[in-house]
């Protein structure tokens, strides 16, 4: 389990520190506007892709039970059914930007050069989004076969051509934004072409023997994708609303909160890569028809998952102050955060099972109780708790979030029981 946890932890830490070095050099050009146009166009294009992280995981638990159970003809026809939803929604993304851009300048406020500099690079990065969704169903496949360090040298791939090209097209070739968005295009179709190579030759995969789309198996891993794209939008939105709601207690308290997400990157960071691995080992049982399997990995997956939040709960508890103050070194900003420091040590204990339930749905293709779950915890968990709290404010709001997380856990857990889903007779979504 720890041989495909680790290389996904290391891939998780990779990508955002690749990342800050990208925006270093933005971020070093005389005006600062670049910095900011790049800022909104990668904030409208990481919330599209994030939207679109369903073809990740819906591929991971269809190829991990063909896995489990020897079917390398089923692997083949999941993976070429990935990238045909893939490339239509990529292409649907290009089509529609218009639409795109006019719903971003009606929440954004910008000045017009601004504005212009920002279209310019969402533009441009559109035209890469067949690849990136592409890589999304190739690190599916990677992860649903367990080749967890070929998923993992894929994503530090991606943004170590990204910074390359960064240096070439920024600072050579005095591109600005636009270099900015070519580079991630560029490093996209690459990584995009390496790992369609990788993944048909571990498929054995070719133009003498390319599988024809099934349309059943189509209308399957399309109502799984509708089921997780329901499930991104309400965690989205509650998220969002721990960012919306913060600004009626003044700006120190946004950026106070704004620091403490921080924490949930960190938490993030452990928590799913022992997700990505129960994934991967609960699909494989279930594809051997193995309940024994099933219910040991599980075991396990708890196992790890407990111990990786206890160890998060210490870490903040003993350094949460000094860790505020690596990100920030503003007083008041240090100050508040620390304040509602207590909410994030408890939050590792209180989120760890929601983030492994999350993996044991996928590896189950359990798509629909994901999504039943993600409603009933916001529904009868976050809103409820928000509302009966807002004289706590910004107490309120971090209570709110961490019953959110206890009630996915605990929905969770009480379908995953009502369904039977860790019998290997339980029928997947």
């Amino acid at each position: 389990m720890f041989a495909i946890a680790l290389p996904m932890i290391i891939s998780n830490i990779a990508a955002p520190m690749l990342g800050l070095v990208d925006t270093a050099i933005i971020g070093h050009l005389p005006d600062a506007i670049y910095l900011s146009a790049v800022a909104i166009g990668a904030m409208v294009i990481n919330f599209v892709y994030l939207l679109a992280i369903f073809l990740r995981m819906s591929t991971t638990g269809v190829v991990a039970q063909s896995f489990g159970s020897q079917d390398r003809p089923a692997q083949q026809r999941h993976f070429i059914h990935g990238l045909v939803f893939a490339l239509g929604l990529g292409l649907l993304f290009i089509f529609i930007q218009p639409l795109l851009l006019m719903l971003v300048w009606q929440l954004v406020a910008a000045t017009p050069e601004l504005q212009a500099l920002a279209t310019e690079y969402i533009q441009i990065r559109l035209w890469g989004a067949p690849a990136a969704l592409m890589v999304l169903v190739v690190l599916g496949v990677l992860l649903g076969r367990q080749q967890a360090r070929s998923a993992m040298v894929l994503v530090i791939l991606t943004n170590a051509i990204n910074v390359t090209l960064d240096v070439i097209l920024i600072i050579g070739l005095n591109m600005n934004v636009a270099g900015a968005a070519w580079a991630s295009v560029g490093a996209e179709w690459v990584t995009a072409l390496a790992g369609l190579y990788w993944v048909c030759r571990s498929l054995n995969l070719g133009w003498h023997n390319l599988p024809m789309p099934r349309l059943a198996e189509c209308r399957a891993l399309l109502s799984i994708n509708q089921h997780i794209l329901v499930r991104s939008i309400v965690l989205q939105l509650c998220m969002a609303m721990m960012t919306a709601y913060a600004s009626y207690y003044g700006a120190t308290t946004v950026a106070a909160n704004a620091v403490l997400m921080q924490f949930l990157m960190l938490i993030s960071l452990g928590l799913d890569g022992i997700a990505y691995a129960s994934e991967a080992l609960l699909g494989e049982a279930k594809g051997q028809r193995r309940s024994d399997r099933l219910r040991h990995w599980f075991r396990l997956s708890l196992f790890w998952s407990a111990l990786f939040a206890v160890f998060y709960s210490l870490l903040f508890a003993l350094f949460g102050v000094h860790i505020i103050g690596l990100i920030t070194n503003i007083e008041e900003v240090i100050s508040t955060a620390s304040t509602y420091l207590p909410w994030l040590i408890a939050l590792p204990l209180i989120a760890h099972w929601s983030y492994l339930f999350d993996g044991v749905y996928i590896g189950l293709s359990q798509s629909k109780a994901m999504r039943d779950s993600m409603i009933l915890a916001a529904i009868l968990g976050f809103l409820p708790a928000w509302y009966l709290t807002l004289s706590w404010q910004n107490h309120g709001l971090w209570f709110a979030l961490s019953v959110f997380m206890a009630s996915r856990g605990l929905w969770q857990w009480w379908l995953l029981h009502k369904r039977q889903m860790l019998s290997a007779e339980s029928t997947p979504d």
